[in-house]
């Protein structure tokens, strides 16, 4: 096979198991962001250009959820406006960083991903009926989608994770905090994207290679998530978690 065709397709190929681990509950991008890197984009590009599959597989994943009524409209709109401001904080943070600061930075945020993530939330209880929050509570959630804002602005890896947790908390179940988390991460990654864009940090030719991948692979996951439900998703959570850590640990 000519080495022309090599790159697009293992970004393709990429793009499909992460846009459908990303959509399923999260951390697409432990898998996306070193491949890129590994391919020869400085760490600073890859973060920046595997925003272009992000935002792909988000508008296939959300139009999906909203076909099938799984988007929780009222914890989106208290969580939009907060994780917008984060986000654009998060990515000012990420492009003023110099590349060899930037890989140590990823590095140890990727091992810290994949340990905080083994946390597994409890089930929803008459306390916890997935309402959207009144009163001080809504401050306490706006802070925490303030934070995953600025997370995911400044390196995206794992956002899921942290979203799922939060709707967790709030009652959500897995169909549904994905469905929210998908809605959110769309919300907020234009801006990023633009960003990332102004400063010279995306690759756009690697970005459409793995965008087209992620979006089919997205759209997958909508499917399997709805078919096969919670209890089938918690499993693939729990083995998706220990094989990052896993490669992450061995370096492989």
């Amino acid at each position: 096979m000519p080495d022309v065709l090599v790159q697009p397709l293992l970004l393709f190929a990429t793009g499909l198991v992460a846009g459908a681990l990303n959509v399923i509950a999260g951390g697409g991008s432990l898998l996306s962001l070193p491949v890129m890197i590994f391919l020869g984009l400085p760490p600073t590009v890859a973060n920046g250009t595997n925003r272009v599959a992000i935002l792909a597989a988000n508008v296939g994943a959300t139009a999906s959820f909203y076909r099938r009524r799984k988007i929780p409209a009222g914890w989106v709109a208290l969580a939009l406006p907060p994780a917008l401001v984060g986000a654009g904080l998060g990515t000012w943070v990420a492009v003023q960083m110099g590349e060899a600061a930037f890989q140590r930075v990823l590095a140890v945020v990727l091992v810290l991903v994949a340990a905080a993530s083994l946390w597994r939330p409890g089930a929803v209880t008459d306390e916890m009926t997935g309402q959207v929050p009144e009163g001080p509570r809504r401050w306490a959630y706006r802070a925490a989608f303030l934070l995953v804002g600025v997370y995911g602005g400044f390196i995206q890896a794992g956002v899921g994770f942290l979203v799922l947790a939060v709707a967790a908390v709030g009652g959500l179940d897995l169909v549904r905090g994905n469905a929210m988390k998908v809605a959110i991460v769309l919300g907020f990654t234009p801006l990023s994207l633009g960003i990332f864009a102004l400063t010279g940090k995306v690759d756009w030719g690697v970005g459409a290679a793995l965008a087209v991948g992620t979006l089919l692979g997205g759209l997958a996951g909508v499917h399997v998530q709805i078919l096969k439900g919670q209890e089938w998703i918690r499993k693939v959570v729990t083995v998706m978690i220990v094989l990052f850590a896993i490669r992450l640990l061995t370096g492989a």
